[in-house]
């Protein structure tokens, strides 16, 4: 399916949140974290993290939420490793590349990285990394052997 126009309003950012969860609740790598340790009420996280991106991509300031802490709650019932962030990444991308094309499109794309990546390492106990310049790459700490 070929992306259409960019990211332009919540019903887009509503689309795009539940193409992602459609991928992600049934994949092999990271279904079981939302699954069975999240036991993630769909109805309830959808408006939320809708939400979190519309305030990202549209700026409305809409999200009051602090992200990282329920992250914190997951790792501690089930460690998230490299290898999780790395699915997480690859799925949110493919679901924001079959259905956009814009600018908004590679912000939620970049934005996605640049989250993995600070909670990733702060989940490790890492420090912050200064920002990357525009155009830099982000990637997530490469996973070892025992994290995928």
């Amino acid at each position: 399916m070929a992306p259409g126009s960019d990211i332009d309003d919540r019903a887009d950012i509503e689309r795009l949140v539940r193409t992602f969860y459609g991928r992600a609740l049934g994949d092999t790598m990271i279904g079981y974290l939302f699954t069975d340790i999240a036991h993630l009420d769909l109805d309830a996280h959808v408006p939320v993290i809708t939400d979190f991106w519309e305030t990202i991509l549209l700026g409305t300031g809409s999200y009051r939420g602090g992200a990282y802490a329920v992250h914190a709650q997951l790792n501690a019932k089930s460690p998230l490793r490299g290898g999780h962030f790395e699915r997480w990444i690859a799925l949110w991308t493919q679901s924001v590349d079959e259905l956009f094309a814009g600018p908004r499109a590679e912000e939620a794309k970049a934005h996605a990285q640049r989250v993995a990546r600070a909670f990733h390492r702060r989940l490790r106990g890492l420090p912050d990394e200064p920002p990357v310049a525009p155009g830099g790459v982000l990637q997530i700490i490469p996973a070892s052997p025992s994290e995928r």
